[in-house]
This record gives C-alpha cells, structure tokens and sequence, in this order.
C-alpha cells in the first residue's frame, strides 16, 4: 500500500506500454463474458475480471486471497486474475486505459484524476481510514505537532503528504512556514532509523511503524485527522466508466464475493496469514509477525459497522473534495456522483 508520486496529465500515457506488460496477462480486461446461463441451456462461461493490486501482496489484500481460496468468486460465476503492479504509479492509469477491469487505487487519488478527467470511479472503500501518519523518534525531542515547526520533514514527494504535515502543524497553532522537506521516497524506515530527518509522512501504522519498532526504533504517532486533515478511506477499489457500463454485474458479484472474503479473514485470521504467506511474492518477501500485527490493525479500519463491507458514503466523498480544493491539490470541481458509484448491496 503505498501512494502514488505523481498523477499523469494526458490521457495518452495512460496508454503508454512501458510497465504495464510488466503486469502480467491481461487477455480479461477488454472482454465481457456472459455472467448467467438461460434456464436449460448450459451454464454460462465464467465472467473474467483483472484486478491490479496497489502494491506487493501483504496483510490488507488477504480478504482476496480468502475469496480465491474458498470459492467465493466461482460462486459469483467469476474467473479473476490477480496482478501486482510493476511499480506503484500503474493500477489507476491501467484501470482508466481499461488493461485492467478494477485496480486497488487511493480516495486522494482518485480525486485528484478525476479532477485532471479521467474517467475513474470508485465501487467500493477497502480500508475505511488513513494509515498514513507523521512519525518521530520517541528518543527525540519532537512529541507533539506543535514541536513539528521549524522541522526538516522526510516525505515521498507527494502534495498531499506536505499539505498533510503543515495542516497539521496550523491546526496545533503553530507556524508551518519554517517547515522543509526532504524528498526521502519511499525509505521511511531508513531515513528515520539513521536521523536523517526530524520526522517522517508517508509512513502506514500497519507496515513502516511496526518495522521500526521491531528494530528497536519506537516512535511516536501523529494521527493528521485527530488534526483537521479529513477522515478519508485510505484504499478504495476503482475501475474505469467505460468498465462498469459493460461489467456492472460482474463487478456487484465481485464486491459480494469478496464481503465473504473479509468475513472470512476476521473469523480465521491464522488460516488467511497463511495463505497469504504462500501467495508472497518472491522479490517482496513477507515477515508472518510483521503481517500478523499488520492485519489485527487493518480489520477494525476495514470494519463497515452495520453496512456491509466496502459500502461508502457521499460525505466521505464530499469533505475530501472540498479539502483538497482547499489546498490547491486540484483546482477543478469533482462532482461526488461521477466519483462514486456505491454498489454494495
């Protein structure tokens, strides 16, 4: 789970070649199969989805896994295709070039590309608020936002992540304009570890925070919407406008197949790790203790309440919008009915 550096302007390069073969076979994304058979003919072939995960296979795609393992697509009549993207800027750009049916993306990053037009919606919220926090060292001096000012702030060079930080340290009541930056990528847990910044964004509480305390590195935690930064869902599954006109059924039989997945993670937690743990990439190996903790945090973050998993709400939609025009992060309306279609049932 890690966000995007930055979203293409141009509709071309959503088409552009380079990375996406990386992904894998794509031979379902461009094609609707039929998904229910008339009474005495044979049973229909199954509808074919690709779905791009947002980064390595860890704790937080386990409700998928689950869903593969038990047979809750075949139930739904589905054949899906799991890919892992070759580099984290890939699944929104592929679901909107339609090389992909639904793409696990980010709620700011569907905002900001439909900002800039491109035909993006989101079917569902996966994890139903932010992981991504401002960390210190807890042997430093920073333990509070108000300390943050003044500060040299390691972040993945990402808008939202400095807006992110200087929202937090002007609603603590302090001054944001001493604040620097220092584009660290995406190796938080170095930069931290090694002092090479005052503090961290762009780190998640169920990876980076956990690996850092497992080598002896605690910090402490700034919760951006304990501090005027919305409360926003941090993964939702996205597909394309084209996609959902020609797929909507399969996608519905998606979102049901994979609330059983989730139930039955939350009710089998040692038997989803471990399939998990056999589904991990070879070049992204996984720590069973590190994705142990990781998915008793996530499963409250994923908890809908009394909606069913994935369910969403217009105001989520709303209140983010309106923050991120706030602060310049898009300078165009996003009307909440283009960017969400809620299709749990």
């Amino acid at each position: 789970m890690k966000p995007i550096r930055t979203w293409t302007k141009t509709l071309l390069a959503l088409t552009l070649a380079t990375g996406l073969a990386a992904c894998g076979n794509q031979s379902g994304a461009g094609t609707t199969a039929p998904e229910t058979a008339t009474p005495g003919q044979k049973a229909a072939e199954p509808a074919e989805l690709t779905v791009a995960l947002d980064w390595y296979p860890n704790a937080v795609h386990s409700f998928l896994y689950a869903a593969e393992e038990q047979g809750f697509f075949k139930e739904e009549n589905l054949k899906v295709n799991l890919q892992m993207p070759s580099d984290s800027n890939d699944p929104l750009k592929m679901a909107a070039a339609g090389k992909v049916d639904l793409a696990i993306s980010y709620q700011p990053q569907l905002i900001q590309a439909r900002a800039e037009g491109i035909p993006v919606v989101s079917v569902a919220a996966l994890v139903r608020h932010p992981l991504n926090v401002i960390m210190t060292r807890k042997d430093g001096e920073i333990d509070s936002p108000q300390k943050l000012a003044g500060k040299n702030i390691g972040y993945p060079s990402i808008p939202l992540d400095e807006s992110i930080v200087r929202q937090v340290v002007k609603h603590a009541g302090a001054d944001d304009s001493g604040l620097s930056f220092t584009d660290i990528g995406f190796d938080i847990v170095p930069a931290l570890t090694a002092k090479k910044v005052d503090a961290v964004v762009g780190g998640y509480i169920n990876h980076e925070q956990l690996i850092l305390e497992k080598n002896g590195v605690p910090v402490n935690v700034i919760k951006p919407s304990d501090f005027g930064v919305p409360d926003y869902y941090e993964l939702v599954l996205a597909t394309s406008d084209d996609t959902l006109g020609k797929k909507q059924q399969a996608v519905e039989g998606f979102l049901r197949a994979i609330a059983k997945g989730q139930d039955y993670v939350k009710n089998n937690k040692e038997k989803a790790l471990d399939l998990l743990l056999a589904k991990q990439a070879a070049e992204f190996p996984l720590e069973k203790d590190i994705e142990t903790k990781s998915l008793d945090i996530l499963i409250p973050l994923m908890d809908a309440g009394d909606k069913k998993f994935g369910a969403m709400t217009a105001e989520s939609w709303q209140t983010l919008i309106d923050w991120m025009k706030q602060e310049k992060l898009i300078t165009t309306d996003v009307k909440v009915e283009d960017i969400m279609r809620d299709l749990v049932k």
